[in-house]
Formats: structure tokens, sequence, C-alpha cells
């Protein structure tokens, strides 16, 4: 069973009622290009984004972002430096946006061979982790690598692997990461202490 964690960080919100970077995106209608408006709606609990022409309803949801902590025989984790912002030059587990044709799974597979080369098998999932501003839900497997070697690719600027006590936790590119990798730390080396509370803060991104 994952383990739901959440940051409980506050959200900015903007007039529309969702994270302020995110309400340029979400002015206008997708169906008729009417403005939208936020406000009560009938048949709703909650306040919501609506159309001012057509009454078409926004709902806007968090993304779903897939990742692994792919471990080696020799029980590290496989991480990457990465080489795109956000969080570049900074390392984190490998992962991304799950597309609409793949299961969580394929995607984990994909987006772990595309950052770090390696092939892997997902097995049990880690945890689930909500970052509200943000607006994403990251998943995390541990999983087993299979085939592949490390590389660097597009996305990171370099893969390699970290024991359990030699996890760098000021230089995690994201807070859902630190909270992945805590977890982790917390199964397979239960006798370490946890990562300073504040340096599990990131003010923006996953």
């Amino acid at each position: 069973m994952s383990d739901l964690r959440s940051s409980h960080e506050e959200v900015r919100l903007g007039p529309g009622g969702i994270p302020d970077w995110l309400e340029p995106m979400v002015r206008f209608c997708s169906r008729c290009g009417g403005a939208l408006g936020f406000g009560p709606i009938d048949g709703e609990e909650r306040e919501r984004l609506s159309c001012s022409k057509c009454g078409f309803i926004f709902y806007v949801n968090p993304r779903l972002i897939v990742t692994t902590l792919p471990i080696t025989e020799r029980g590290e984790v496989m991480l990457i430096r990465r080489g795109i912002a956000p969080g570049y030059d900074r390392w984190a587990q490998p992962g991304g946006f799950l597309e609409i044709d793949e299961s969580v799974r394929d995607a984990a597979v994909r987006e772990t061979l595309e950052e770090t080369g390696l092939i892997v098998e997902p097995g049990e999932i880690l945890g689930l982790y909500s970052r509200l501003q943000a607006a994403v839900v990251v998943v995390a497997f541990e999983a087993r690598i299979v085939g592949g070697a490390p590389a660097v690719t597009r996305e990171s600027l370099e893969t390699r692997p970290f024991a359990p006590d030699a996890i760098p936790w000021p230089e995690i590119a994201f807070e859902t990461s630190i909270r992945a990798l805590r977890d982790w730390v917390a199964r397979v080396r239960p006798d370490l202490p946890p990562p300073d509370s504040a340096a599990i803060h990131r003010p923006f991104g996953a």
C-alpha cells in the first residue's frame, strides 16, 4: 500500500481560486472563448471557475508526475543531476509527467530510460506526494535495474549511485524528492537519522 504524504504547505491562490502562477493560463473558456469567473455554482459543493457565456465548469486538477528510485545490487539509489530547469544542477530521482496514452508503470520505465540510460522494473510504490503550490501529485516507485548503463542525457548532467547514508540532502532539487528519499532511507536504514527539516522545504517546483 502506498503512503500518502502531504506537505501541509500554504498555497498562494489568485482570485480564480487556483495557484497564482497558473491563473494566466486559464482565463478563457476552452469551448467558446468566453471569460472564466470564479464563484458559487448550483450543484457544486465549492466555488469553481465557470464560463460567463456557455456555463462550462472548468475543473482545475493536479498533474501526475511518475518517478522511480532505481536501486543497484549494492542497495544504492541512482539519482540524476538535473540538466534542465526546474532544479538545474541539483539532484533528483528520474521522472516526469504521465502521458495520456500510457500506464504509470510504462511512464516510470520510459522516464527512467530517457533520463538515466537505465532500464528498470518498477516494484512497490514507495509513496504518493502532493505538492499543492506546484499543482502536482508525485508517485515514486522503488525499481530494480534490469539493463542499460548510466548515461548523460538531454535532461541530466550526471547519473550516479548514492548509499542511504550519503544522500546529498542540501543539494536535492525538489521537496517531493526529499520526502521520497527520506521514506526510502527510513525503510532500508531505519538506524539513520532523518534529514534536517530545514533542508526539506523548497520555495517552488515539485
